[in-house]
């Protein structure tokens, strides 16, 4: 496994980048401030000074083309490319690209058409980024067959579903939350890769199942935590990606459980919350003792003022409030 450090989300997808730009010459970067300027958030730091501007391609403002460049890229076959979205809200400038081309061009091809590629992008509210800048919207990538959609929680998490992801034959959206980009965490030197499609229980526990993402992760394990004290033990299982889904570990979370409540920062209609929701009375409604609890933002634009967004962030309270609700 090699040394384990503590290091930030953000140097852990760093160098799960350099690891795959360092033993894979298919590998090459493209996207906005992403050489010398090492990323809007610092996360390519260093990589255009190593690899310089054939790998690591600094594209101009301009999503539509840059994403077809990778598309094209990845369907010749002689390239993996790797498109920072920057920010994941942009994805609306290119989506007839990433949806009808990049997610069917396997299928519609017979599969002789591989489009290994990965689309990050950052996204998460907290920042006072207004409604344009601080969205998640997993929920729509997920809705799209053909795409892949990972949501790392943690840096060990993030560095191995990274490394899986650019070694995937097909497109992966990978979401990484702003607000966790600073979060340190023990990770390996070594690269050790997380498979795809394996969920995670952060904690274990016997009376209530929270399935939470991204940094809602965090404020569940906290409310957790504070319950155990008072005798309420929380599982809190992380799905780590949302396309492929565990459902095994979910279905047999609650089946044990027989209580669930969902904690995600997307939009809440026709959603990942939804999604799991409905997973669970389809799966478990026999063992089902309690209505499921969807803990999410309301269906609203993400306000810029600070006290606003505040509120309209799914909070430590509203968790507590929901588990002690089905309890």
């Amino acid at each position: 496994m090699g040394m384990v450090r503590e290091i930030t989300f953000s140097q852990a997808i760093n160098e799960a980048l350099d690891y795959k730009l360092s033993t894979d010459k298919k590998v090459i970067m493209i996207g906005e401030d992403i050489g010398k300027f090492g990323g809007c958030f610092g996360v390519s730091a260093g990589l255009f000074d190593k690899y310089g501007s054939e790998r690591i391609y600094d594209a101009p403002i301009a999503e539509s083309g840059q994403i077809g460049i990778a598309i094209g890229a990845a369907a010749s076959g002689l390239l993996r490319p790797i498109f920072e979205l920057m920010f994941v809200d942009f994805f609306g400038v290119c989506m007839d690209q990433i949806y009808n081309q990049a997610a069917k061009m396997r299928y519609m091809f017979g599969g002789k058409a591989k489009i290994a590629m990965v689309i990050r992008a950052a996204g998460g509210a907290g920042g006072s980024a207004a409604g344009q800048h601080s969205q998640l919207l997993h929920s729509i990538f997920a809705h799209l067959p053909g795409l892949k959609v990972v949501v790392p929680s943690t840096p060990f998490d993030a560095k191995g579903l990274l490394i899986s992801s650019i070694e995937d034959d097909d497109p992966v959206v990978f979401i990484e939350h702003k607000g966790l980009y600073a979060v340190k965490g023990p990770v390996p030197e070594d690269p050790q890769r997380i498979p795809l499609g394996v969920a995670d229980v952060k904690k274990e526990g016997k009376d209530v199942t929270i399935v939470a993402t991204a940094a809602m992760v965090y404020k569940s394990l906290e409310v957790a935590a504070k319950l155990d004290k008072e005798g309420i033990s929380v599982e809190v299982i992380d799905p780590r990606s949302i396309v492929p889904l565990d459902e095994n570990t979910i279905v047999n979370s609650i089946k044990k459980t027989g209580r669930l409540v969902v904690v995600d920062e997307d939009y809440p209609r026709a959603s990942f919350a939804t999604d799991i929701a409905t997973l669970s009375v389809a799966k478990c409604f026999k063992e089902l003792k309690s209505p499921v609890k969807l803990v999410t933002p309301p269906s609203t634009p993400i306000p810029f003022s600070p006290m606003l967004e505040k509120e309209w962030i799914p909070s430590v309270e509203k968790i507590e409030k929901a588990v002690r609700e089905i309890i």
